[in-house]
């Protein structure tokens, strides 16, 4: 993995699309550092805000607001003025964008949706998800109360990995050792795929791009190709398309200034 700018201080590694969610600005939880850093190195013509980039919902009930998540902005501002594409699909806690379908933000286009085509002429819904998820659209309140269990989770796995840290482990985060172990965490994710495969059958799509659950994951379900972006608040992963139309879910979970000429870098390839 390149580690390092061009001496023109460009990134190094570019793909064709780049897709990210869940960055939760605002939240105290948001990884924005680790996310800058893995876009020091990682640049694309196209870029998704695939939802939840900003955490409206955060911010209502404690401002939050470091340099950091207003650097992210400015990238993407940058970004757009030096020739890429940016779309911006709102999620349920970004839903205030919601009003401003169709409306650029300093050339970042807001959409509730989009079609993406890959390389090879395959057709992907990009959406957040949020409107297939039953909790939150059905019990808001019971979403906003799993939303601060979620914040306590993330927390405690700060505390976790701190010893981790100290003893040499690498990170480690609970909360997707807990969706990938706990039964009724498995079923939920497992419904949550079907359906979105559903909506793209129904939209005569090849395959659906989204985010919203925090897991990352590419896999097809009935010939429908699942891809989820996955978060930065603990797993900090991007899914990207490379110029070759593969695709391939990265995880940056080690800053850049810290990684040995051996990054931690994990990769799942489509």
């Amino acid at each position: 993995m390149d580690k390092a700018l061009t001496n023109d201080g460009t990134p190094e590694k570019t793909f064709r699309t780049l897709f990210i969610s869940d960055v939760h600005l605002g939240a105290k939880g948001s990884q924005a550092e680790r996310l800058l850093d893995f876009l020091r190195v990682h640049d694309a013509e196209t870029i998704y805000l695939v939802g939840d980039i900003i955490d409206g919902w955060a911010l209502k009930s404690n401002w939050h607001w470091p340099q950091s998540h207003n650097d992210f902005v400015q990238k993407m501002l940058r970004r757009v003025r030096k020739g890429a594409k940016v779309y911006y699909i709102p999620g349920n806690h970004d839903e205030f964008l919601r009003s401003y379908y169709g409306t650029h933000f300093g050339g970042v286009e807001v959409l509730e949706q989009i079609i993406h085509e890959g390389l090879d002429g395959k057709r992907y819904l990009v959406i957040h998800g949020d409107i297939f998820d039953l909790v939150v659209q059905n019990a808001r309140w019971l979403a906003h109360l799993g939303d601060k269990a979620y914040d306590l989770a993330i927390q405690s796995n700060r505390l976790v990995n701190m010893f981790r840290r100290m003893f040499g482990f690498p990170y480690w985060s609970l909360s997707q050792w807990a969706k990938q172990k706990v039964k009724n965490a498995v079923n939920y994710i497992g419904a949550f795929e079907e359906t979105l495969a559903g909506e793209a059958k129904r939209h005569g799509a090849d395959g659906v791009i989204c985010g919203h659950i925090h897991f990352a994951v590419i896999r097809d379900h009935d010939g429908i190709r699942y891809m989820n972006c996955g978060d930065w608040v603990e797993s900090c992963t991007a899914l990207v398309e490379h110029h070759d139309g593969r695709f391939e879910i990265l995880t940056w979970t080690v800053p850049l200034r810290l990684q040995e000429s051996q990054p931690t870098m994990a990769a799942q390839a489509a």
